[in-house]
């Protein structure tokens, strides 16, 4: 069996273990890398919307659509921004900060647990994985 093939497989494994740690608060797990990202990063910089596609690494269509269904969720909320008339500003709601904070712990615990059978070698495995990721950036 090829490396690609165990890597699908690995990846659709732990997707299900997030999924189901994001059930209980009614999220996808776009929603909560977008939600996530723009909790955290909210706090130093205005964000657009093709910054928080930047910063998460989730394509500028996909960005689109899940800010949407945040917006009418009411965790975030598109405003005039300061400086680029063309440009809206995302701001997560007070509502929106309390679900990321919970969320964060929920997924962190199903992480840990997911890679916990091979923590012994959790900085070897992160190694390459940034290895493939920086050999990829230009795909």
């Amino acid at each position: 069996m090829s490396p690609g093939f165990f890597l699908w497989k690995v990846s659709n494994a732990w997707q299900r273990r997030v999924r189901s740690a994001l059930q209980p608060f009614g999220i996808t797990h776009a929603q909560f890398v977008l939600l996530a990202t723009a909790t955290w990063f909210g706090e130093e910089e205005t964000l657009t919307q093709a910054r928080l596609s930047e910063l998460s690494g989730i394509d500028p269509m996909t960005t689109s659509q899940v800010v949407r269904a945040l917006e009418a969720a009411e965790l975030i909320v598109r405003k005039e921004h300061p400086d680029d008339p063309r440009a809206k500003a995302i701001a997560v709601t007070e509502q929106g900060r309390a679900k990321a904070r919970k969320a964060v712990v929920a997924v962190e615990e199903a992480d840990a647990a997911f890679f916990e059978p091979v923590a012994s070698s959790s900085e070897r495995l992160m190694t390459m994985f940034r290895t493939l990721l920086d050999t990829t950036k230009d795909e």
